[in-house]
């Protein structure tokens, strides 16, 4: 069954969607290691390549981020059957975020290096992270009130991968409240996260994949 806002003849499938959101999350991971620009003074390169730590610190937390959104992507849009239209603006929009991403890994790596302004910087890498997990939520949640899953994902399926989504926002956001009063604290927090978002989600390869694990 499709959305209310396509008609079978404009069905839309979910290819072109990912392999452009692919091409973006490509590009913003390129821009990353631009940020990091090599030292002047090479009469003392290794001083200089060691001052450069905050750099090398938010390339990693940010790549690692970005590949976990990259991931978590294709969590989704791998169990889509069709997209309509609010789909395509949604996905614009966290592609927007995602692109945004470089310029508030630069500001973390900045503050960080000067060691002014982290409360700020900190607080604006956060939200940006938050808003990206927000933007998954509000699809997933139009996704399966259109209807536009596939079937054989199954009720379980949906509530584990929806459930994954919700508690980005809360552990994200936590991150964030802390980075207000403890800069430092709120990025061990919001790099804690990774770990286990890079793990598989149970359930989400739908119903047969249940029915397989109780069997055993």
């Amino acid at each position: 069954m499709l959305s209310r806002s396509d008609t079978p003849r404009l069905a839309r499938r979910p290819g072109r969607l990912v392999a452009f959101s692919d091409a973006v999350f490509a590009i913003a991971v390129t821009l990353l290691v631009l940020e990091i620009q090599p030292p002047e003074d090479f009469g003392h390169l290794l001083r200089g390549l060691g001052a450069l730590w905050s750099s090398y610190l938010a390339y990693a937390l940010s790549f690692l981020l970005i590949g976990q959104v990259w991931v978590n992507h294709h969590v989704m849009f791998d169990r889509v059957r069709h997209v309509d239209r609010a789909v395509l603006f949604l996905n614009t929009l966290l592609l927007m975020v995602i692109a945004f991403l470089p310029f508030s890994t630069s500001l973390l790596a900045g503050a960080l290096r000067a060691e002014q302004g982290l409360r700020t910087a900190v607080v604006v890498y956060g939200a940006t992270l938050w808003t990206a997990a927000a933007l998954f939520n509000v699809t997933w949640a139009h996704l399966r009130r259109a209807k536009l899953l596939y079937p054989g994902l199954g009720p379980f399926g949906v509530r584990a991968i929806g459930r994954r989504f919700a508690l980005a926002l809360i552990w994200i956001g936590s991150g964030v409240l802390v980075g207000v009063f403890v800069p430092i604290a709120g990025v061990v927090i919001i790099a804690g996260f990774l770990p286990a978002y890079y793990l598989p989600i149970p359930g989400e390869y739908g119903e047969d994949q249940k029915a397989s694990d109780l069997r055993d």
